[in-house]
């Protein structure tokens, strides 16, 4: 069993079990079928050929899905990507503005801490273990605010949310979204080529898919507002909430810091949005087995566990693939959590109500019989 910070026995798939049903039906047949199969888009060269084999699209085909998925004069439906992207492309002048304008080793420190640690570790505070796993609740609406705006906004969190779901039930896999197998680039224009909600979802799948969102604060689509933007959350909030987040992160680094660090932070922001796309692949062997004996203990997939991101983001990754609805990854003594010290720390001042924790489940259950192993050898 795992446990919340309650004390209270928790089943480690507990996260699965308050996810929606994705399991369907068709026409009264018995035969079920996944929705997980096709609730994202899937691209112009498909998942997998006939045979099951994952399709390797070529760089031409990728560039060729990326620029059509981005074109929102060839449909509206597009728009969430397009904004995705946009911020991005909004930020990498602040970035040469800094280093050509501004510069100084003082201001590189602190872009280096805020893009390094600071967004690293809210992307897995926020994105990660809360709007995808919900591996903790918050105790009310203003502490989810406060925490899903503690840094520049940048990823949207319907691209990345359900997108995941889709990668833990398909990871390394035909149909991962960001399948390291496809190689590098498959995995960095993923958000783009791969990561969108499908836009054939029928009314009851569309309501399941509600379901993955409906605790992030985000305003969501009616069934309608979705058939005609082609995305779960509303455009209307999705805008606002944005220039209201850089509007005021913008205004509070001037009062702080002047134009210097204003363009030194979001250009340290445009850095980690370039950055963190090329995470999947570097934290799945690049698409090789590179598990190590006593350090990756979930061999179902190619997921490693990784210092740098996990010193830097609490992003321990194979420990996380082994227990996605943990609240905490960092497992070993050696393994600094800094997303699982936030949220420790909401819970001891009231803002976190629960939360699952898997490390003594993962110490029992793994850790400790590979010691007893290599004690008998």
């Amino acid at each position: 069993m795992d446990w919340d910070g309650h004390g209270t026995a928790i089943h480690p798939n507990i996260i699965m079990e308050q996810m929606p049903t994705l399991v369907y039906s068709a026409g009264g047949d018995e035969k079920k079928e996944s929705l997980i199969d096709h609730v994202l888009e899937t691209p112009s060269y498909g998942w997998q050929d006939y045979d099951g084999h994952l399709i390797t699209p070529t760089a031409k085909q990728l560039f060729k899905e990326f620029c059509s998925r981005l074109n929102i004069a060839r449909t509206k439906k597009n728009w969430l990507s397009s904004l995705s992207w946009f911020k991005v492309l909004v930020l990498i002048p602040c970035l040469f503005i800094f280093l050509f304008h501004y510069f100084n080793f003082y201001l590189l420190g602190i872009a280096f801490l805020y893009s390094m640690v600071i967004m690293g570790t809210h992307g897995t505070i926020w994105y990660h273990r809360y709007c995808t796993h919900r591996a903790y609740t918050f105790s009310n609406r203003f502490w989810r605010f406060i925490t899903s705006n503690l840094t520049i906004s940048i990823i949207p969190e319907e691209i990345y949310v359900i997108s995941h779901h889709v990668h833990h039930a398909k990871s390394d896999q035909p149909g991962d979204p960001y399948n390291a197998r496809a190689g590098f680039l498959y995995c960095f224009l993923a958000d783009v080529n791969h990561q969108s909600v499908s836009s054939h979802l029928t009314a009851d799948e569309y309501a399941r898919v509600l379901r993955m969102m409906d605790h992030t604060g985000a305003m969501l689509n009616t069934y309608s507002q979705y058939q005609k933007w082609g995305s779960v959350v509303n455009p209307a909030w999705a805008l606002s909430g944005w220039l209201l987040n850089w509007g005021f992160w913008g205004v509070t680094f001037y009062l702080i810091g002047g134009p210097a660090l204003v363009f030194c932070l979001f250009g340290a922001a445009g850095f980690w949005a370039i950055g963190v796309r090329t995470f999947n692949y570097e934290g799945h062997g690049k698409g090789k087995d590179k598990h190590r004996d006593g350090s990756d203990f979930n061999k179902k997939d190619l997921s490693i566990n990784q210092i740098w991101p996990g010193y830097v983001a609490g992003e321990w990754h194979n420990n996380h693939h082994l227990f996605p609805s943990s609240a905490r990854s960092g497992f070993l003594n050696y393994q600094l959590d800094l997303a699982w010290c936030y949220i420790r720390l909401l819970s001891l001042i009231g803002a976190v109500s629960s939360y699952h924790d898997s490390k003594k489940l993962f110490l029992s259950k793994f850790r400790q019989p590979y010691i007893d192993s290599k004690k008998i050898t």
